[in-house]
């Protein structure tokens, strides 16, 4: 039996530890769960200080693209691509990274910001002690420099070329990082044609303001309004300079995404809101990524930017649509899948004998907590109730110590911090606590387990959804008013995906390592959402695992081949940071670790993964070149190595399965799911991803060109679900049906 005092001390915690640390603490209850206020003396603490202008009200977010600028006085190095932007004490420094790329060294490196950048925008006669965060919409930010009265505001955000500025209490200025060419505007008037570097700018001053060279490479503005912008320009034509200008004082001053699915479809809106300030022409300039551009029903411009991604085409307008196929996903794989019960019974059972009473910090229960949850719905598929309800038991009691704090407890439990906005589970990881890292990768596996225990006893769930749902808040939150954490902390709208760093306090920007365990957290959203009757829930899971879905693809995978430099060795990613691709971890150099650190945890959901087979086989097969053993798969993670595999080739995952059935196993991984996984797809097909449904939770597979679908119902009425090729299936109420 678990239970409080049990998980504390076997964490070697003294009693005159807890009792000093949190005798004091305030417990807020929430449902029959609760949090503390105050830090347990296991968690680091956050910093005192947040640079955020005294304008800017309600919790500070955290996890984005440009997060440094909230952690330190100034900026490490922002990557809105296609531009580069470093705050700094003489303004905010541009440069262009696009130059510079190149995957010979191995990885996928980006321009740095050189010494003055190719150009800062400041005011004339004024240093600044910080920059402060003042705002931000879905993928523009604010930043504020303040200094003896004079204020200059500068805003920026992914995919624009354009920073928009206004200017108070002082006199704007350019100045060059190099011996600039003016090649447009040297003989007067409000805009600059500039190239620095070997890049090129229009500088936009108000109409009516002209640009004088008050000093060697700086340019000051003269009887200006209060308004300017700066553009990255795709080249130094004359015709390129006149579209940037007709819109350059459109300033954005919103970024929103909005969604719905439709059909097996996720339609997708990025809309800008634009404050005209002088007449022009409509609209905005935006460069859309890979990801966006592919699946856009708007048509592009013939100019594009590169970038560490891949090409970015620029859209005139302010606002595009994007329709992504939607991926079906199942709670559990369908017991056809198991060719031998008597062999997946005795893995369950396995499983049921290895349970251990010690609480673990937030990322080693979470995946303890994933692999009960995996082994509960194997467990109902082969009709072994019993084992089922242990595991689910586990998942409840253990769930239960982490949603409930007492006076004089250390862990397991969450803390809230009201100065940074953000719920922090004890024991903390990897840097969970005082640098806000990986909340989506721990809290995921928290989350989905809830769901599995809700698929069987929706009394328990909803008697902790308050705290549950606290618990998605911290990483999902879907109002943007939430009086206790911010909006959708980690995922970024226009990049497609999520930032692992609370801080992003690194000269490559910020970083996110496994993508997998992001889509994991999003997959505990959908089925959350679900099985709780929260539509919109599930369809925040459904839009950001599906968004998230295609950005793997894209960035970390490069499924089509049309992102990594040519010159670059490998066929996957480890990390994406702001500035570059590494194939890396944060852990280890194996190539087991680094790619398989994008697979786990292996669940029904990682059927992802197998949209693209031929791209698996050549995963695959780099990485036994590569790795220590080839083929030998029985060391290293070379259990995930196998099961990635058998989304292409699963007879030769069933084969290896069976010759080593006790094969070594990564820590979050079991043999009853391996079993389970490589039998579907050897049994039932590889996953067909033409195929959708108008049902999120289903499955198509396609073998020897027979079709075989999937749906799972948590309804208690039978369910009609259609797919795209015209079959259709009458899903069984709260079951899974296989036709």
């Amino acid at each position: 039996m678990f239970c409080k005092q049990t998980s504390l001390f076997s964490l070697g915690l003294t009693t005159t530890a807890l009792v000093s640390g949190l005798l004091a603490a305030e417990i807020v209850p929430v449902g029959p769960g609760s949090y503390t206020t105050e830090r347990p003396e296991s968690c680091q603490p956050l910093p005192a200080t947040l640079y955020r202008s005294e304008s800017v009200t309600g919790p500070t977010p955290t996890n984005q693209w440009w997060s440094s600028l909230v952690w330190k006085p100034f900026s490490q190095p922002l990557f809105a691509h296609p531009l580069s932007l470093l705050c700094h004490e003489k303004g905010l420094i541009l440069s262009d990274p696009s130059q510079a790329i190149d995957g010979a060294g191995g990885h996928i490196m980006g321009g740095g910001i050189p010494e003055g950048g190719d150009l800062t925008i400041g005011l004339v006669g004024h240093d600044f002690p910080s920059a402060n965060y003042a705002g931000s919409s879905d993928w523009f930010v604010t930043a504020e420099f303040l200094s003896d009265g004079a204020r200059l505001e500068t805003s920026f955000g992914h995919g624009s070329p354009f920073v928009f500025g206004k200017v108070a209490g002082g006199e704007l200025a350019i100045v060059c990082g190099d011996r600039p060419q003016v090649w447009s505007g040297e003989g007067g008037g409000a805009t600059l044609g500039l190239t620095i570097r070997g890049h090129h700018y229009g500088v936009f001053g108000a109409s009516g303001s002209s640009w004088e060279v008050s000093e060697e490479n700086t340019f000051t503005n003269k009887n200006g309004k209060d308004y300017f912008s700066v553009a990255l320009l795709p080249d130094n034509q004359a015709n390129t300079l006149a579209l940037f200008a007709g819109v350059a004082h459109n300033h954005v001053t919103d970024s929103r995404v909005s969604y719905r699915q439709n059909k097996g479809t996720l339609e997708s809106v990025y809309e800008t809101t634009l404050e005209p300030l002088e007449k022009g022409e409509p609209g905005t300039l935006l460069a859309l990524y890979p990801h966006q551009w592919k699946y856009s029903t708007n048509s592009t411009t013939d100019y594009s930017y590169a970038s560490v991604r891949g090409e970015m085409k620029v859209l005139l307008g302010d606002k595009f649509t994007t329709r992504v196929p939607i991926q079906g996903l199942l709670p559990v794989l369908p017991k056809e899948g198991i060719p031998d019960s008597e062999q997946a019974l005795a893995y369950l059972k396995e499983q049921a004998s290895d349970s251990s009473e010690e609480f673990k910090d937030t990322y080693w229960e979470g995946k303890h907590l994933g692999k009960l949850a995996t082994l509960a719905g194997i467990a109902d598929q082969l009709d072994a109730t019993e084992m089922r309800d242990s595991f689910l038991k586990e998942i409840k009691i253990r769930l239960e110590n982490w949603l409930t704090a007492s006076p004089g407890e250390s862990a397991p439990l969450f803390y809230y911090d009201e100065d940074w906005g953000t719920l922090i589970g004890s024991q903390p990881s990897y840097g969970s606590d005082s640098q806000i890292n990986d909340h989506h990768f721990h809290y995921g596996y928290f989350i989905r387990a809830a769901a599995e225990v809700a698929r069987f006893d929706l009394d328990w769930a909803q008697k902790w959804q308050p705290m549950i749902e606290l618990i998605i808040r911290d990483i999902a939150s879907r109002d943007r008013e939430d009086p206790l954490f911010p909006y959708t902390r980690c995922f970024d709208f226009y990049a497609g995906h999520s930032w692992a760093s609370g801080h992003a306090d690194f000269g490559d920007g910020n970083n996110q390592e496994s993508s997998s365990e992001s889509l994991n957290a999003w997959y505990g959203l959908m089925l959350w959402g679900e099985i709780m009757g929260d539509t919109a829930l599930r369809d925040k899971g459904l839009f950001l695992f599906n968004t998230e879905r295609t950005a793997v693809e894209e960035y970390w995978f490069d499924v089509s081949e049309t992102n990594f430099p040519k010159n670059f060795p490998h066929v996957a990613l480890g990390m994406v940071w702001g500035g570059k691709g590494a194939f890396a971890t944060w852990f280890s150099g194996e190539i087991d670790h680094i790619h398989g650190i994008n697979w786990l945890p292996f669940t029904p959901a990682s059927i992802y993964m197998g949209r693209f087979p031929d791209y698996v086989k050549k995963n695959h097969d780099r990485i036994v070149e590569q790795r220590e053993g080839g083929n030998n798969y029985n060391n290293g993670w070379g259990d995930l190595v196998v099961m990635f595999n058998a989304l292409n080739d699963p007879e030769m995952a069933a084969s290896y399965l069976n010759e080593n059935p006790n094969c070594s196993l990564e820590g979050g991984n079991t043999h009853a799911f391996m079993y389970h996984w490589i039998h579907t797809l050897d049994t039932l097909g590889r996953n067909d991803a033409s195929v959708t449904a108008d049902h999120p939770f289903t499955n198509v597979y396609l073998k020897d060109g027979e079709k075989t679908y999937a749906a799972y119902n948590f309804g208690k009425k039978p369910l009609q679900v259609i797919f795209s090729d015209g079959t259709r299936l009458l899903a069984a109420p709260q079951d899974l049906t296989v036709k």
